[in-house]
């Protein structure tokens, strides 16, 4: 959790990006509105091979990743919270026990690790490969291969405009098709098809956008435009012509082994013949016919993220400020709602343990998106405005984030029960939630008339679950719809245990 501090920025930023088929780690230093690159680490872990029949992750492949993962945290060491990003992909998208990972995985590293969706993971690629390019003027289009998933991206200048994520990776692929290390026509040819299967969700709204450019950012198509040099038959860049040639040389030489042959490094060569399958079907879905390889990629675009943020260009802001338009939210409501619940975090932020950045971003969001499920129905519009935020592509939010910004907004009125918290898996975590939920759930009591009026010089108790809340003299005798709003408020948090007091 990222503690709150007043200090100068960080001079150096990290990264930890925990990939499907590798794990990588990038160091670099802040200067100005620039990141300079320190030091890189990565590692082939194939955490996405790890998974079993039922989606779990084995306690091989666990101790695997957190092998590596105590190598990065070494060089960790000391960074302070704010200027560290640890994010998980598809592997830990999928795997059902991935949960009980990432609590290893964060005490081993001493710092969150957060899941991202497939489009949240296409963003942050987008905006790594944009700033190691030059500011050309037109569209991109950028492709990562990753071990269980392959981002699509149309973006200009550092704007993503149009971006996917697909469910085929090199290792999920090799799996299917090359899994035995041989190499033939009719495999290549299905996992081509595979491709070109899954593309079809895409391809109609790619072609019609349309691009300038084309960039690939990842290891496979940076081992492919490696060989096609080696061969060759380009100089580095990436064509649909040297593609078929090599399609017809792979299927030729027959097996994964040979490989070597061409300078692909042995941790590659399993699962490179499953990249170029993907990278293929690309070409030939999505009309390519030339690309060329670009060293940024989803590490890079955290950097840059971590740097927005400590410059006050959060992402998250627009994200929220997106949904409030798109929603039609009240919004001069919600910024009362905010003010009041801002105004009880810092009494009792110290009694509750709530003394973090994140606990109040989270707040202060969930305040201002209270009631965006409005517009889809005013009854029960708080588990509406939850689904909306569960289940929405919000740029900038880990899934993690996302399912915290939920319960808050689940959680905001009427009945306070544990089915609030179900989607939350550490018990620290409910406790944190609960508390922040009764914040929200006081400031929106206290700004019930919808009059913007500046919240009253309240002063809040907090110990453990007793909160006593203290209004100056006489205020609530001429506010009878609060008082009754208290009332009910006392009923429904005395039902989990929560001793709630009103003193005028």
């Amino acid at each position: 959790m990222t503690a709150v501090s007043n200090a100068s920025p960080p001079a150096l930023l990290a990264a930890i990006d925990m990939g499907s088929n590798s794990f990588h780690m990038v160091v670099a230093r802040l200067v100005g509105s620039e990141i300079r690159t320190l030091e890189r680490m990565g590692e082939k872990v194939q955490l996405g091979a790890g998974l079993d029949t039922n989606n779990n992750l084995t306690e091989e492949a666990q101790q695997r990743a957190l092998d590596c993962l105590s190598r990065f945290a070494q060089r960790l060491g000391g960074m302070p919270p704010e200027a560290v990003q640890v994010v998980g992909t598809n592997a830990l998208r999928v795997a059902r026990n991935s949960h009980r990972f990432l609590a290893r995985a964060e005490e081993l590293l001493g710092y969150p690790v957060e899941i991202i969706a497939g489009r949240e993971e296409a963003r942050l690629i987008y905006l790594g490969v944009s700033h190691t390019l030059s500011d050309d003027v037109g569209r991109r289009l950028v492709i990562d291969i990753g071990g269980g998933s392959t981002e699509f991206i149309i973006g200009e200048r550092f704007e993503a405009l149009e971006l996917d994520s697909l469910h085929m990776g090199c290792v999920s692929f090799r799996n299917l098709y090359f899994s035995e290390g041989k190499i033939t026509r009719r495999q290549m040819d299905r996992a081509v098809t595979h491709g070109a299967q899954e593309l079809l969700n895409i391809r109609q709204r790619f072609r019609s956008l349309g691009w300038q450019s084309a960039v690939g950012s990842s290891g496979s198509i940076k081992a492919i435009s490696m060989v096609l040099a080696t061969l060759k038959l380009t100089n580095g860049s990436i064509t649909l012509v040297a593609m078929r040639e090599l399609r017809r040389r792979l299927v030729d030489m027959g097996s994964t082994e040979k490989l070597g042959e061409l300078g692909v490094r042995a941790d590659r060569q399993s699962i490179f013949p499953a990249g170029f399958a993907i990278l293929m079907a690309a070409f030939e879905s999505l009309g390519i016919e030339d690309m060329t390889y670009a060293d940024g990629a989803l590490r890079e675009g955290l950097l840059y993220d971590i740097a927005g943020r400590i410059q006050h260009e959060d992402v998250r802001d627009r994200t929220i400020q997106g949904l409030q338009e798109r929603y039609q939210v009240d919004q001069d409501h919600a910024r009362a709602v905010e003010e009041t619940a801002v105004a009880a975090f810092e009494q009792v932020a110290d009694s509750w343990n709530l003394r973090t950045l994140a606990d109040e971003e989270v707040l202060r969001w969930a305040c201002r998106l209270h009631e965006i499920g409005l517009s889809i129905s005013h009854s029960q519009y708080h588990k509406h405005g939850a689904y909306l935020l569960r289940y929405s592509d919000l740029p900038g939010f880990s899934q993690q984030f996302q399912r915290e910004l939920a319960t808050l907004v689940r959680g905001h009125r009427r009945k306070f029960s544990p089915a609030i918290f179900e989607a939350i898996d550490n018990p620290e975590d409910i406790r944190r939630l609960r508390y922040l939920c009764i914040l929200i759930r006081l400031a929106v009591l206290l700004q019930h008339p919808r009059n913007q009026e500046a919240p009253p010089d309240f002063r809040l108790e907090a110990q453990g679950d007793r909160l006593t809340v203290h209004f100056p003299k006489n205020w609530l005798d001429h506010r009878p719809l609060t008082r009754a709003d208290l009332d009910n408020e006392r009923d429904y948090l005395a039902r989990q245990n929560i001793e709630f007091s009103v003193v005028t």
